[in-house]
């Protein structure tokens, strides 16, 4: 399956944009502070709890086409999400520019899902998202290990 987005410039004449603000109503009131949490779609099943990785939009091709699996993709026009199992932050720093949502709770731009998974899981496995979103911003994968004590 292949995903393509388009960006559309254009612009009518009543659409608001920064430009040209436009009437305020209750759509274009939005707060901009204003959050949603991304839903998994009903066949799905997140029994692990559920955060979101985020990074920005120009990202977003390179690592849905060179992660081996994708759970859910939610994309709005700057920010593309992966849903991950509930604390995957756990000793990750994950790198600037991407941004670690707990609750998959994240600012409300309207995202939509963009890949549906084939299985049941709605999760992309967090590991191989970490390592290529540093290997893309160009940081050095680090995490910290727990201190392991072993007694004979």
């Amino acid at each position: 399956m292949e995903l393509r987005l388009e960006r559309d410039d254009r612009r009518a004449a009543d659409v608001p944009s920064r430009e040209n603000p436009g009437p305020a109503g209750p759509v274009r009131s939005r707060r901009p502070d204003a959050t949603t949490r991304l839903a998994v779609p009903a066949d799905l099943h997140p029994g692990l709890g559920r955060d979101a990785v985020g990074v920005p939009a120009r990202f977003g091709f390179k690592i849905l086409s060179r992660l081996p699996v994708n759970g859910c993709v939610y994309a709005d026009a700057d920010w593309w999400w992966w849903l991950v199992p509930a604390g995957s932050d756990l000793d990750l720093t994950w790198p600037l520019p991407a941004c670690y949502a707990s609750g998959a709770v994240i600012p409300d731009r309207r995202p939509r899902l963009i890949h549906h998974p084939d299985g049941t899981s709605p999760y992309t496995p967090p590991i191989p998202l970490y390592l290529l979103t540093c290997q893309l911003t160009g940081v050095a994968p680090a995490w910290s290990a727990s201190s392991v004590r072993s007694a004979l």
